[in-house]
């Protein structure tokens, strides 16, 4: 478990709140990534289970307004209601009952997740399925996003590219993102919430407050990242971001297999 601030290194600190701050920007430029660039990061010095505790207050609330301030609240509820019972069904089941984050396979887990979403962001393929196959693909998309979700903690796989390539406007697909990263959070709380495989770390009170200390420079990112935005290529900044990922996800693939 975590260790009081105290009792953890100034260096470690800093570090902490460095990638809570480029976590926070890059949520602020491109809509998404917080848990990713997050827990990616974090896991370097944390466990991953301990890396998405902390996470969970800061997705939870940028994840919510994201959601709520969309332009279609009822109606991506209603499209992708089935979707999300399938993302809980799956986080549970990978969180509880195949090992979750405290399994030994978790690190190399997420960074085969990081590698591959990566790969595909940098490949910039133009995705786009028939609009016949959302009923039958929506569910089995949410189930995968919840097995991952469960086991490394981060939700972007496969359900970013899947929503991408249903052709939603950008408004409609920054709040089904949001819609489906809020649901992930609070089934990914309910299994660190938990004993046995979800090795309860959001009861540990030191976790929990790291959590809320993790608002303010989360915060900050976001709005740092909004400012970079109206200054800075989006295509640029996509690209370097996607590499990024890659290359971390690469890194802790490896580190796991050691």
């Amino acid at each position: 478990m975590l260790a009081s601030a105290a009792a953890l290194p100034m260096g470690v600190l800093t570090a902490g709140f460095a990638v809570l701050v480029l976590a926070g920007m890059v949520k602020g430029l491109i809509g998404m990534g917080l848990p990713t660039v997050g827990i990616g990061l974090l896991s370097l010095f944390l466990t991953p289970a301990e890396a998405a505790a902390v996470l969970i207050l800061p997705a939870t609330v940028t994840n919510l307004w994201q959601y709520f301030t969309g332009p279609n609240v009822a109606g991506t509820a209603r499209r992708f209601g089935v979707m999300m019972g399938a993302v809980v069904l799956g986080t549970l089941i990978g969180g509880l009952l195949l090992g979750g984050l405290t399994s030994p396979a978790a690190v190399p887990m997420l960074g085969a997740t990081l590698l591959l979403y990566g790969a595909l962001g940098l490949s910039a393929i133009p995705l786009r399925l028939p609009a016949r196959l959302e009923p039958w693909l929506s569910p089995l998309m949410g189930l995968l996003t919840g097995l991952v979700t469960g086991t490394t903690g981060v939700a972007v796989m496969p359900s970013a590219p899947y929503l991408q390539a249903l052709g939603l406007n950008r408004d409609d697909l920054v709040q089904a993102l949001g819609l489906t990263f809020t649901v992930s959070t609070f089934a990914l709380a309910a299994v660190l919430a938990s004993p046995g495989e979800g090795g309860a770390v959001l009861t540990d009170p030191m976790v929990a407050l790291a959590s809320v200390a993790a608002l303010a420079p989360a915060f900050l990112g976001m709005e740092l990242g909004r400012r970079i935005r109206l200054a800075v290529s989006p295509l640029v900044f996509r690209r370097v971001f996607f590499a990024g990922l890659a290359l971390l996800g690469a890194y802790m693939l490896a580190r796991g297999f050691r």
